[in-house]
């Protein structure tokens, strides 16, 4: 997910029956006009991730830990059904979301990276595991298969596609189904 999405996903987006989070918007938060919801980036944008089950049970354990934190707020929470909030329930500040991750990444001994890193990881993992592009495609949310495959086509074992494909080909041809 985009940070903007992760920022303004609510409860109700999450199936927990079904195992699926529905993204449906995006929020921004903009000099002189603090935070303003919005679409998803793109139409492709709107869309349903199946979530495994380890995803599952860390959001049903952080929902645990923010119920603690609502009822220690008492009357200052400000019941938004945000997934991630600030110890009020109001939106993070984007910035304050950055730098909870870059100390995470120090305390685990990992190099500087950027929040958004985490998003092309994941994608390149899916892929380097043979994961269709077009399924990648939807998990991401971009517009086109082009746009998944420009960024990602570095990942994509196509000299062995290829081979297999050429090969399976000459075995057709060759009458040697």
């Amino acid at each position: 997910m985009r940070r903007g999405e992760l920022l303004a996903l609510r409860w109700r987006d999450i199936d927990f029956r079904s195992g699926a989070l529905h993204i449906r918007r995006s929020v921004n938060r903009i000099a002189g006009h603090g935070f303003v919801v919005n679409e998803p980036k793109t139409t492709k944008g709107r869309r349903t991730i199946v979530l495994p089950s380890l995803v599952l049970d860390a959001l049903n354990k952080h929902r645990l830990q923010q119920h603690e934190v609502r009822n220690r707020a008492g009357t200052s929470w400000q019941d938004n059904d945000l997934v991630f909030c600030s110890r009020n329930g109001n939106f993070l500040y984007p910035d304050y979301e950055v730098q909870c991750f870059q100390k995470l990444l120090e305390k685990a001994g990992l190099p500087h990276m950027r929040f958004h890193d985490l998003r092309h990881s994941a994608a390149t993992i899916l892929l380097s595991m043979g994961i269709h592009p077009k399924v990648v495609q939807e998990l991401l949310g971009h517009s086109r298969i082009q746009v998944t495959m420009d960024i990602y086509s570095h990942v994509l074992p196509s000299m062995s596609l290829q081979e297999d494909a050429m090969s399976k080909l000459n075995n057709l041809l060759e009458g040697d189904f």
